[in-house]
This record gives structure tokens, C-alpha cells and sequence, in this order.
């Protein structure tokens, strides 16, 4: 397994997006290629190349079952605000479809992937992708996507539970300290009221997860909305909500074949 921190930008951006690419040692011609966006709440302050940064359980995982793994460190650059977290995981995933060659193969399928805070971007990111670069992504991974600032849904009475209450809330007011409300739909995917046309969905959650019923309920509307979605529900006591420490568990093999299966449908 290889991990490494490389600069991602074209001559003429404004600064470089630090990403660290994860290689497995078995990539077949046309791997596909995933850009990874962690969590943190939009609370972290980004990751510093060389500095304690440890790695994603969920992306390692993902490298060693055979795709090219891109985490985009889009906190530092941004200051987790919206708009410019979009902007910097939008860039990124402009370059890696500009240069699919150089991180995959010119065939290899384009996937956007995120965790909590990260799902979030990633949701948003797809929506985005579809409207300035259709036909570019083959797929978006959702796990446990962060994706409703009103926080009144039943599963997350508890968010308390876990200790994640006042986290969650704290990361919803700095990232839409600078938006026009709540209802940008890059912002808070489910308040989108056009979803058709996004690309397809592998969307992951946990009967014990306080964020499972905002993350069915964007799976529903996907569905509802004539987006193919692949939704895998984890029972309680797995382990999943360790996701939100950096912490992953027994479940993280699942993920990888929920993903295989996920990319050979694609594929057919």
C-alpha cells in the first residue's frame, strides 16, 4: 500500500490543493479513480503534508480493492465556509477529470467519495458536477453525508449520545456563516429540489447512526427523482458511528464490496 502527499493545481490557480493519493499494489489498466473528502464537522483545520495526518480507513480500504484514491484537502484552503469548500473540491475534481490519465487510465471511471462533513461536499459536488460537467462523473459515495443544517430528524435525538450534538451544530453555523441561508443546494444537498440527472449513488448508514434519517431520506429522493441508488443500512452495534473519530471496523469490507458491486453495474 502506498500513501503519498502530492500538490494538485494548474499553473494558473490562485495556490496548490494539497492531496494525498492512496495506491493499492494491484491496479488493474483503468482503476477507478475516487476523490475522497473527509469529515471533521467543518471544524478541522485542514491537514498539514508530513504532519500527523492520519489516514482514512475508508479510503485505505477502497486503494487496496483496487482503485486510485485522491483525498483533497479542501478545509485549509477554504476555511470549511461555503462557498469556497465547493470551489476547492469542485477544482479538484475538474483536474482529475482533465488528467484521468495521469492518476488512472483514460477508460477508468470517475467517482467523488465523502465521510460525514465530507459527504456533505460530496453531495454537493455531484449536484455541481451535473450542472457544469455532465457526463464526467460516474458515481458519488455517500457515508453518512452531513447533509441537513435543521437537525430535527428523529435519529438525531442521539446525536447526543455519541457526543456530536453541539459538534454538528457548531460545523453547520461556521460553514454557512457566508451562505444565503440554508437552501443553497450545494449547501445543504437536501434542501435541492431538482436532483434528477445527479450522478448514481452508493449511499452508506446504520440503524444506530443519528444522521440515518437524513441520509435515507436523501436516498429516497434520489430514488424518487429517477437517480439509480445503491443504499446499504449497517445494524446497530457495528461500530459505524466510530466513522466520525476516524475509526473504521469490521464494516469497512463491506463498504469495499457494496463498491465493487457498485462499479461493475456501472460498468454494464
Amino acid at each position: 500500500m502506498n500513501a503519498h502527499w502530492e500538490n494538485m493545481g494548474s499553473e494558473t490557480s490562485a495556490s496548490k490543493l494539497s492531496v494525498r493519493r492512496y495506491e493499492g499494489s494491484c491496479l488493474c489498466s483503468h482503476p477507478p479513480v475516487v476523490l475522497y473528502l473527509r469529515g471533521g464537522s467543518f471544524l478541522e483545520p485542514g491537514l498539514e503534508p508530513g504532519g500527523n495526518c492520519p489516514e482514512l480507513p475508508v479510503a485505505r480500504a477502497l486503494a487496496e480493492s483496487g482503485a486510485v484514491v485522491v483525498e483533497a484537502d479542501y478545509s485549509k484552503p477554504s476555511g470549511n465556509e461555503f462557498p469556497m469548500v465547493i470551489d476547492c473540491a469542485y477544482e479538484a475534481l475538474d483536474h482529475l477529470s482533465r488528467d484521468r490519465k495521469h492518476y488512472g487510465g483514460a477508460k477508468s471511471l470517475l467517482f467523488v467519495a465523502g465521510e460525514e462533513a465530507g459527504g456533505n461536499v460530496a453531495a454537493g459536488l455531484a449536484l455541481k458536477a451535473r450542472d457544469r460537467m455532465p457526463g464526467k462523473l460516474a458515481g458519488q459515495i455517500l457515508l453518512s453525508p452531513m447533509i441537513d443544517p435543521m437537525m430535527t430528524t428523529e435519529s438525531f435525538r442521539d446525536a447526543d449520545r455519541i457526543g456530536m450534538r453541539q459538534r454538528w451544530a457548531d460545523g453547520w453555523s461556521h460553514y454557512l456563516a457566508k451562505a444565503c441561508g440554508f437552501f443553497h443546494p450545494y449547501a445543504a444537498p437536501c434542501q435541492c429540489t431538482r436532483l434528477n440527472r445527479v450522478a448514481p449513488a452508493l449511499i452508506f448508514t446504520a440503524e444506530d447512526d443519528p444522521l440515518r434519517d437524513e441520509t435515507v431520506g436523501y436516498a429516497d429522493r434520489l430514488i424518487a427523482s429517477g437517480v439509480c441508488v445503491r443504499q446499504h443500512v449497517f445494524p446497530a452495534g457495528v461500530g459505524w458511528t466510530g466513522l466520525y473519530q476516524g475509526e473504521g471496523g469490521g464494516w469497512v469490507s463491506s463498504v469495499c464490496s457494496e463498491f465493487k458491486t457498485f462499479v461493475d453495474q456501472l460498468k454494464h
